[in-house]
């Protein structure tokens, strides 16, 4: 049993640094659109007193986040992943994140907040980020900094903390290009 979870293991390693190689390959080419997951946060939900714009009413980046951020952005220069613009949620761990990695104020995008409960604003807000993503068509990349369950809603695809999935339009729907791992 221990050797088939060890072979298991040892299968999962080289695919995941073979999404990432492929995921940078593509940034570094430009022109894409990239969903990045917030860093690492110090708890799982917001508290009862949330406030959009009070950062000590929300859950915030971690000291690990704050360094998982820094490094993202470190390895977009190294990588020579050029960013065009960058978006974010206006939650404070998704504005910190950007802030962190990129060096920059970010461009507040209220789609990009956590999505609603209701079925109708949920699907307003993934219109309206699916309307950035079609409309976008610079050099150089888009990143729009958000959340779990917006990504999974937009793609499937259940990303780490701090990971970025880069996507294209297909359609109504969003085609997974590649990942990034930190």
């Amino acid at each position: 049993m221990i050797r088939f979870v060890l072979a298991l293991l040892l299968l999962a390693i080289p695919a995941a640094a073979q999404a990432t190689d492929a995921g940078w390959a593509l940034l570094r080419d430009g022109g894409h659109v990239v969903l990045l997951r917030h860093a690492m946060v110090t708890g799982t939900t917001d508290p009862a007193n949330f406030n959009i714009d009070s950062c000590p009413t929300q859950v915030n980046l971690s000291a690990r986040g704050k360094q998982q951020a820094s490094k993202i952005g470190a390895l977009f220069a190294a990588r020579a992943a050029p960013i065009e613009r960058l978006l974010s949620s206006r939650y404070c761990r998704c504005l910190e994140t950007a802030r962190i990695a990129f060096e920059t104020e970010p461009e507040p995008f209220a789609p990009l907040d956590l999505l609603k409960g209701d079925d109708t604003q949920k699907a307003e807000q993934i219109a309206a980020i699916m309307k950035e993503i079609r409309d976008y068509s610079g050099s150089d990349n888009l990143v729009m900094v958000t959340h779990l369950e917006n990504i999974v809603a937009l793609t499937g695809i259940s990303p780490r903390e701090g990971e970025a999935v880069v996507v294209e339009p297909q359609g109504d729907t969003l085609r997974v290009l590649g990942r990034v791992t930190f």
